[in-house]
């Protein structure tokens, strides 16, 4: 433990991603009464794509953000940024959900990839994004079987994946946990989210959208054919609203009863000396994914830092700022994960730790409510799997927005909602209960395993 505090001593209690000199500057909030076409509200990944979209596919439509604080702070700001092709949290987690739609859910997570490069690549967003793969590694011989159940779907719906055994998989990244893993070596890779988000954002504004920051909307009025959004100094009036609010749930008091806000913890380390990295082998520099019950991620930065997160937490009535987590200490028990992962980096210091909310579903995975007769769509519940899923969620919300048809918007993932989670005071308690028994449950069972199978029973996957 006195390893581990050292190594955090100096961390800065901040994203890494946004502790950047080339984050641009902020634009003026919002002032008095203001008409548009279409209103976002929310100005991460979810409402940037939407915008570029709806103004790709009618540049006269008139388009608003609306940004409580600044573009991409918010959950688009800290994430892994681990690229992936599916839409659905995973191939895996697709075929729980939706297995009628799986072919559907394959043909758009390729299509919807290929137009998020498209728009980075005509645009020349600089966003550190490098085309490695993306590794699923079993930290113990138990889940071998789950890997290879894994690999056999990935290669029934054609994706370039290998199976690697412990040695194998070891010559890729040297842990003395992996016993195994599957890499899938096209369609995926790791970006810089932040980068990222002001790329798109500087895309956004040469289409003409016009973007308020530090406007947080504070209510929502029904007008029969239109709404107006409400903000601390102004109004925007509009026939339509998407409310791209993430884990916030901010748009309608229901939003909520489908959403937990949980935490997510995320730490950054120095940057690797080139000694440091052959103790790893990293040289593919696959984003990383464990098959821990409570999961942890990792990956290399440009500056090859090493960027790993996954242990999650909740606090009560969905508090999406807790004082818990700007405290050094919330990040030991995720540092000693890291360290338990990579004994060799005994020497590596970690420079920043943070947190934030991301939006949990029973579904793991992006679905659309609607709200006020149809005038205002909320598309959300990402998981944490949202850097390249929200662009699919910013189309889909937009085409039910605007009332579109097609096979598409037919399926069961457009159609359907995940199942309702209790309120207070029992989401907390089944959320306490929960983060307790997953953070030893692969090394203890017990009580642990009963409750974890018991929650799956109830709908939600971990």
């Amino acid at each position: 433990m006195i390893a581990i505090r050292r190594a955090l001593a100096d961390a800065t209690l901040y994203p890494f991603w946004l502790d950047n000199k080339l984050a641009p500057g902020s634009e003026m909030h919002l002032v008095g009464p203001t008409d548009a076409d279409l209103a976002i509200v929310g100005g991460g990944f979810t409402g940037l794509w939407a915008a570029i979209l709806a103004k790709q596919e009618n540049p006269g439509r008139d388009v608003v953000i609306i940004e409580a604080g600044k573009v991409g702070h918010g959950a688009s700001g800290r994430p892994g940024g681990i690229v992936s092709t599916s839409v659905m949290h995973g191939l895996y987690n697709a075929n729980r959900i939706f297995p009628n739609d799986l072919a559907a859910l394959e043909r758009l997570g390729k299509a919807n990839l290929d137009g998020w490069q498209k728009t980075i690549d005509e645009h020349g967003i600089d966003a550190d994004l490098e085309w490695t793969g993306e590794m699923t590694v079993a930290v113990a011989k138990s889940h071998l079987q789950e890997l290879q159940d894994e690999y056999e779907l990935a290669k029934r719906h054609g994706h370039n994946v290998v199976l690697l055994d412990r040695e194998q998989a070891q010559a890729e990244l040297a842990s003395p946990i992996f016993e195994g893993a599957m890499w899938s070596r096209e369609r995926s890779g790791i970006v810089h989210p932040a980068k990222l988000a002001w790329g798109l954002k500087r895309v956004a504004l040469s289409l003409g959208v016009r973007i308020y920051e530090h406007t947080p909307m504070t209510g929502v009025e029904d007008n029969g054919s239109t709404l107006t959004i409400i903000t601390h100094d102004g109004r925007v009036k509009a026939p339509k609203v998407l409310f791209a609010t993430n884990a916030w749930n901010a748009g309608h008091k229901k939003i909520k009863s489908r959403i937990v806000a949980v935490r997510d913890r995320v730490i950054a380390t120095e940057p690797l000396t080139e000694e440091q990295l052959a103790r790893l082998g990293w040289k593919n520099r696959q984003g990383v994914y464990d098959t821990r019950t409570q999961l942890n991620y990792t990956r290399l930065t440009s500056d090859n830092r090493i960027i790993f997160g996954g242990r999650v937490g909740y606090f009560f009535n969905n508090n999406t700022d807790p004082a818990q987590d700007r405290q050094i200490e919330t990040y030991e028990r995720l540092a000693g994960y890291f360290f338990n992962t990579f004994p060799q980096l005994h020497d590596v210091k970690f420079t920043h730790a943070w947190s934030g909310p991301i939006d949990l579903t029973m579904r793991l995975a992006v679905h659309f409510q609607r709200y006020y007769g149809g005038k205002g769509i909320y598309a959300g519940g990402y998981s944490g799997f949202g850097v390249t899923t929200t662009r699919f969620g910013a189309n889909i919300g937009l085409d039910i927005l605007d009332g579109k048809t097609g096979p598409d918007l037919d399926l069961d993932f457009a159609r359907t909602l995940p199942n309702w989670i209790p309120p207070e005071p029992f989401r907390w308690i089944g959320a306490k209960l929960t983060m307790y028994a997953l953070d030893e449950v692969d090394q203890k069972g017990g009580w642990r395993k009963l409750w974890i199978n018991m929650v799956h029973r109830m709908g939600f996957p971990l």
